[in-house]
């Protein structure tokens, strides 16, 4: 948990925001008393459709060879 004066929060208001969408809380005082908080909001989560899922991967096509492989490919023909 951070603390942070208020001037210091008016100055790094978007820092302090992603901090706490990050789950990190950040505390904001004022003459040396906390007198605000930022937290990020709890959001439900979605439930995850495994039938669709299922059904999307197995449309997929399979690689024709290991991830290992086609990045070895990559590096030693230096395209990156």
């Amino acid at each position: 948990m951070s603390i942070v004066t208020l001037a210091d929060a008016k100055a790094r208001l978007s820092e302090l925001v992603g901090r706490a969408a990050q789950g990190e809380a950040v505390r904001i005082t004022r003459r040396g008393k906390v007198v605000a908080q930022i937290t990020a909001v709890d959001r439900p989560r979605k439930p995850i459709d495994l039938a669709a899922l299922q059904r999307l991967t197995d449309a997929m096509p399979p690689q024709p060879s290991p991830a290992r492989d086609w990045m070895r490919d990559v590096r030693d023909q230096e395209r990156y």
